[in-house]
């Protein structure tokens, strides 16, 4: 699948922009998928509800499956945490995949950047990093910068970037 990853530091925008280009390429007939990554414990299930019961009495896996989704949550309990490439595998093809977060695989990237947040440019210390949506110029960066609500070049750049994994 080819994959393109959004990072930045909190609150510059990422979750926004995923959502903007999921939509914008969807308009276009492009099946998009997302993984976001979090770095605090995150449960999509509830106390008391089925499915968390079946977890907490010990199952690996659990299915919660509707008429309208379903949801597979994996509990690692003694398992490090998957990598990038184990997370795709496992996920239905097509034709794109956002990747929101994981800075740290090597996965090509678009760095979100805004002014007000007051943060460092990941791109000047990361070469995975192809490009930058700003809301500001960046005058001197030897990367392609695209002003955050262009939503329509920073899709024609992820397309054009995006790296095939998985």
């Amino acid at each position: 699948m080819r994959v393109m990853g959004i990072v930045g530091y909190k609150n510059n925008g990422k979750t926004t922009l995923v959502v903007r280009l999921v939509a914008h390429l969807r308009a276009r007939g492009l099946r998009v998928s997302t993984v976001k990554h979090a770095h605090h414990s995150v449960d999509i299930d509830r106390p008391g509800k089925d499915s968390y019961r079946h977890r907490e009495a010990g199952a690996v896996e659990t299915v919660l499956a509707t008429s309208r989704r379903w949801a597979l949550v994996h509990e690692l309990r003694d398992e490090e945490e998957p990598g990038l490439e184990a997370l795709l595998a496992r996920m239905t093809p097509v034709d794109l995949v956002l990747v929101e977060g994981f800075k740290a695989f090597p996965h090509p990237k678009l760095e979100v950047h805004r002014k007000a947040a007051g943060t460092p440019l990941i791109a000047e210390r990361d070469p995975t990093v192809r490009g930058v949506a700003s809301d500001e110029p960046l005058p001197g960066l030897a990367l392609p910068v695209f002003d955050l609500d262009d939503v329509d070049a920073i899709a024609a750049f992820v397309l054009e970037k995006a790296g095939r994994m998985a």
